[in-house]
């Protein structure tokens, strides 16, 4: 099942929310580096003026290549659209991220956003959470977040990459994705991991998006605010 030809068709039109002089927030994954090789075009055609904050080197590198105006977060004070994907969504519209490592700066930039907009496909859309949350990790604090994340009842394990390497996020931290099974309360346990000293960011994501998308297959997609 693909849901290609629906990420490309949302991507086009989730183009309508960028106006002349926004600044945006550019997510990473698919549909976010979808979204932004669209952007490059529009901005072309239309003769617009805009200035973007990527989340990740991965999406710089992209938008780099279209050749869109990029800033840092910290050159800012406001953000017009964040556009980014997600990696479950739940009844609640709450959402887990955090796959590609990201999680800290795209947290930042979500809830600096006067709109957010989330790019999804079907399968990402579910009752509840199910999938191990990632947790941003200091370092030092690898072993006592680990212990604690099991007292709250969580399976941590360390991401790696090949050859057992541990992934390190752009900020130097480790992450750790942890099973929970199913979450009921996403928005309580969020809260209590982020209390465990060494935690810099917990990948559920109690902002509600503006607007979501979700991709259907056929290169159909769904508009749901």
């Amino acid at each position: 099942m693909s849901f290609d030809d629906a990420i490309t068709a949302l991507s086009s039109d989730a183009l309508k929310f960028v106006k002349d002089g926004y600044i945006l927030g550019l997510g990473s994954g698919r549909a976010a580096t979808a979204f932004v090789k669209s952007l490059s075009s529009y901005l072309q055609e239309k003769n617009l003026k805009i200035r973007a904050v990527p989340t990740s080197l991965q999406i710089k590198l992209i938008a780099e290549e279209g050749e869109i105006h990029l800033i840092e977060a910290d050159q800012i004070e406001k953000i017009d659209v964040v556009f980014d994907g997600a990696d479950q969504i739940d009844h609640q519209k709450y959402l887990i991220k955090g796959g590609g490592g990201a999680l800290l700066r795209e947290n930042i930039l979500i809830n600096a956003a006067k709109k957010v907009v989330i790019m999804a496909d079907k399968s990402k859309f579910v009752k509840n959470f199910n999938r191990p949350v990632p947790v941003e990790v200091h370092p030092l604090a690898r072993n006592t977040v680990t212990k604690s994340i099991r007292k709250l009842g969580g399976k941590p394990k360390v991401r790696t990459i090949e050859r057992g390497y541990p992934f390190i996020t752009e900020n130097g931290n480790v992450i750790l994705d942890c099973d929970f099974g199913v979450i009921k309360k996403p928005k309580s346990l969020a809260q209590k991991i982020k209390q465990i000293a060494g935690v810099m960011e917990v990948g559920i994501f109690t902002r509600k998006p503006d607007v979501i998308y979700k991709a259907k297959t056929g290169g159909k997609f769904e508009i749901i605010t």
